[in-house]
């Protein structure tokens, strides 16, 4: 071997997005591939894998989705998914969050923007997270259609969404009744809790038989959930 290859090529895979290395950067170029950093890779095909199960849990329901049909629908290998999950369970807890995190944040950023007395932003924040809700038909089948005795993980993931929303409630009558009194404060949580299953079981039944792209049915559960809310919040105001 000559001692001018010691500078020699090592590989060269274009369709990596490799271009000719040399030991001496070989290392620093494998750090990034498409300008991706090996954390924001890892990122990309966890979001990837979350998409294609939205699409799949969808369309088959859970029981009805393999782990090898996601990553299939997702061209990503076996492998990479239990890096990532160490189950279809855990892949459906994640989406299930990312799904909540997202109207979380919907419906946080319409109460932010909020300049009215609540008859006026009840009805507009109801609104709101019932049109994020149905925008995309997977995303209503998946966090309502689905979520309900797939495990106990799951059912906590489900509770705690529902006391996230309990909280974001109790916030907003803070806000409009101000602070209660210590020994009411326990009361208006436990309200909250109730109004809150009470307008999700008001959303699972409706959509059992509702047509997603029907304006006017959309408008009549928004104006249910209305009604529902002040009847409620009349009873907790006494």
């Amino acid at each position: 071997m000559s001692p001018g290859y010691k500078q020699a090529v090592v590989f060269e895979t274009r369709s990596l997005g490799y271009e000719l290395c040399t030991r001496g950067n070989v290392q620093r170029m494998g750090r990034t591939i498409r300008g991706l950093d090996a954390g924001q890779r890892r990122a990309e095909r966890r979001e990837q894998l979350l998409d294609a199960a939205l699409k799949l849990f969808a369309a088959n329901g859970y029981l009805g989705t393999s782990i090898e049909q996601i990553c299939s629908t997702a061209y990503i290998g076996t492998k990479s998914f239990y890096e990532l999950f160490s189950s279809r369970e855990e892949c459906y807890l994640a989406l299930l969050q990312r799904t909540s995190e997202r109207l979380e944040e919907r419906v946080a950023g319409a109460a932010a923007q909020a300049t009215g007395n609540e008859r006026q932003e009840a009805p507009r924040l109801l609104a709101t997270f019932v049109h994020a809700l149905v925008v995309d038909q997977r995303i209503t089948k998946v966090t309502f259609g689905m979520a309900s005795g797939i495990s106990e993980a799951v059912e906590r993931q489900r509770r705690t969404n529902r006391r996230w929303a309990a909280g974001f409630l109790a916030q907003l009558w803070d806000r409009y009744d101000g602070p209660p009194v210590d020994e009411q404060r326990a009361v208006r949580h436990s309200v909250a809790i109730g109004l809150v299953g009470g307008m999700f079981d008001l959303i699972s039944d409706w959509l059992l038989d509702a047509d997603l792209t029907n304006k006017k049915q959309i408008e009549a559960l928004i104006d249910d959930l209305t009604t529902f809310y002040i009847t409620v919040r009349r009873g907790l105001a006494i």
